[in-house]
């Protein structure tokens, strides 16, 4: 049990890393922010609250991805539409 809640921890740092990327303060800023956050939880043992952060993380990853797509869309909407 223990291992897969392993992988799932690496599978969620490493999406977080992946869509830290494009955040609007830069790369650097978010890594350090996500390592800080991963660091400050690294000796949780409880199985369960260890599902209960990764559901925390899993809901920062959809808010980041509406976050992005947001940018996207505003983005295209400057382009196409004016505000006269």
């Amino acid at each position: 049990m223990a291992s897969s809640l392993r992988h799932e921890v690496l599978t969620l740092y490493k999406n977080l890393l992946y869509l830290g990327r494009e955040y609007p303060k830069g790369a650097d800023y978010f890594r350090s922010r996500l390592k800080a956050a991963f660091l400050k939880n690294k000796d949780v043992k409880d199985p369960e609250k260890i599902k209960e952060l990764i559901a925390r993380g899993e809901f920062v990853i959809k808010e980041l991805e509406a976050l992005y797509f947001l940018r996207k869309y505003r983005a295209l909407k400057q382009r196409y539409y004016s505000d006269d």
